[in-house]
């Protein structure tokens, strides 16, 4: 079987047979795991991401959830877009730390970050609004997802952190995106204070969330009713609207490249690589 690896230990090998040893498998490659699903009905395109690691985002599934965002802009039976996550515990925890700890030079630091700018992008440059859906915490990354899109919910388990700082880093992908959304002052809270979550009520206080929900299940009816009703609406009109929600972002492009350089020569940093390396163990 290709890719596995048959570990045996001497105390027991004349017990293992050849179907045995077949059957131990390989610990899968983490950064290669997890999905990025897209389903359409009633032209609602509904776009999923999963990871088992707490719903983190290493630069594969970040490079397909980019393209499954502009390939659900550019389909002509889509008009709304829902942003999601499988699971019923976390959004998105971020960054992948497996990945992060591998990074060895600039180059592949300011890769994996523009990861996150590409989704950013993505959500800001399709001519589709689009509305997410968190039905669980959301860390660094998670939480740039959430303010880039043009209409968020959520339910009260929804927490939020931005805790780059803690390991070393900063939330500066993802910043122009938060600030946008709930302002200098909460960005700002949040950069700082890295360690503690601040509620999803809090959140909606601060404009990140619009509605906040006791369960994943009023969360998912509300949405239902919601999208029900904005899918009869003008797709020109919502399509003009997305133009005005943007407008003054034209230079995010490379914006958000200057920042993924920050990121990415940080996180080469010996309290960077100690840090994260002390949350894998």
């Amino acid at each position: 079987m290709q890719g596995l690896r048959y570990t045996v230990n001497k105390t027991n090998a004349s017990n293992l047979t050849p179907c045995t040893l077949n059957l131990i498998p390989k610990t899968m490659d983490k950064t290669q795991q997890g999905h990025i699903k897209t389903s359409i009905e009633n032209r609602i395109a509904t776009i999923e991401f999963y990871h088992p690691s707490h719903n983190s985002l290493p630069g594969k599934l970040l490079a397909e959830l980019e393209h499954a965002i502009y390939a659900a802009g550019k389909n002509d039976e889509v008009i709304l877009i829902i942003l999601k996550s499988a699971g019923d515990r976390t959004f998105c925890a971020g960054a992948s730390f497996d990945e992060l700890v591998a990074i060895d030079n600039e180059a592949v630091g300011k890769k994996f970050f523009m990861g996150f700018a590409n989704v950013i992008n993505a959500i800001r440059k399709v001519s589709k609004i689009v509305i997410g859906r968190v039905h669980g915490k959301a860390v660094g990354g998670g939480v740039g997802l959430a303010s880039a899109c043009d209409y968020c919910m959520a339910t009260k388990y929804a927490s939020i952190k931005l805790s780059e700082l803690a390991v070393g880093i900063g939330p500066f992908v993802i910043g122009p995106a938060v600030e946008r959304k709930m302002g200098v002052s909460a960005y700002s809270h949040m950069s700082l204070n890295a360690t503690e979550w601040r509620t999803a009520d809090w959140a909606r206080e601060k404009g990140l969330y619009t509605e906040v929900f006791q369960s994943t299940e009023q969360l998912d009816e509300y949405i239902v009713h919601f999208t029900e009703k904005l899918v009869a609406m003008n797709p020109e009109a919502m399509g003009l609207l997305k133009k005005v929600f943007w407008e003054g972002t034209d230079h995010w492009d490379a914006l958000l490249e200057e920042r993924a350089e920050m990121s990415g020569r940080l996180v080469l940093s010996d309290f960077s690589k100690q840090a994260i390396g002390a949350f894998l163990s």
